[in-house]
């Protein structure tokens, strides 16, 4: 068995949370659209909902300025403390965050003039009670700014994974693969459509990509943010008895793939939501 495959992270691993550079690196495309749409105005309240590591939370607290108030939830309490730790080093004292989940937001009615959230509501269990909750807590008129990656992230990488099943005669899992996007990854207009549902006009939705690159798929399923947010998802898509076989040919297939294009380049398109809670 590959070595990527016998290995675990915990989440609440103070340690793992410290080095984890490649969550902002992640985020980092996302996070800059995102900063782009949103209207920098004195003496509001916004909230980051889903911060991780802490951006772009930290990076909204200090271009809004102390005359805002900064707040944000996530539920991933090793973040929290981290992200805590880098509020008091940057003196941000109008920053304050809290475990927390979007289905139920800690807030008063009417609280907010701006909600951002970077890649985090894709993550949220009930995304309806989440956007619920939004329209909640923001005034009429508040902006709120989301971002999201879409359904063909990674297109590349499952084309192969498709086709490593039909090799090994297990199309009996393509549903289970169709079900692990859907699940984290909604299309554009049905994003949209959700939106505009729970009260909020969309005026612009921005579609953007950016791209992860590897030498082969050793590396690439080697690569130590995939094997933390998403080889657990690719393991999920068969049977737990068939992982060592099917991720065997798939490191194989991945490998015949490089050799022939010099490289694999994967891509990530995204969605940046601007819109207004009527």
């Amino acid at each position: 068995m590959k070595n990527y495959l016998n290995e675990s992270y915990d989440f609440n691993d103070a340690e793992l949370v410290s080095i984890l550079d490649e969550f902002s690196l992640w985020s980092a495309p996302f996070g800059l659209k995102l900063l782009e749409c949103v209207e920098m105005k004195h003496g509001i309240n916004a909230l980051d909902i889903g911060f991780g590591s802490g951006f772009p939370l930290l990076e909204l607290a200090q271009r809004l300025g102390s005359t805002s108030k900064i707040y944000g939830i996530d539920p991933w309490d090793a973040a929290i403390n981290r992200v805590d730790q880098k509020i008091r080093f940057y003196g941000l004292t109008h920053t304050q965050v809290q475990h927390a989940v979007a289905e139920k937001i800690p807030f008063p009615d009417q609280f907010f003039d701006l909600i951002v959230s970077n890649n985090g509501l894709n993550n949220v269990e009930d995304l309806d009670q989440s956007l619920s909750e939004c329209y909640r807590v923001t005034r009429h008129g508040a902006q709120m700014v989301i971002t999201m990656n879409l359904p063909e992230t990674f297109i590349e990488f499952y084309d192969i994974f498709h086709e490593t099943l039909t090799e090994l005669s297990l199309e009996k899992h393509f549903k289970d693969m169709e079900d692990h996007i859907f699940h984290k990854r909604k299309p554009a207009d049905y994003l949209r459509n959700k939106l505009e549902i729970h009260g909020f006009s969309v005026f612009q939705m921005h579609l953007d990509s950016f791209t992860y690159k590897f030498a082969d798929g050793t590396a690439l399923l080697n690569y130590s943010f995939f094997k933390i947010c998403f080889l657990d998802g690719w393991k999920s898509c068969v049977e737990a008895s068939l992982i060592p076989l099917v991720f065997g040919r798939l490191e194989g297939n991945l490998n015949k793939y490089a050799q022939k294009n010099n490289g694999i380049e994967l891509t990530v398109p995204f969605a940046c939501f601007d819109m207004k809670r009527t």
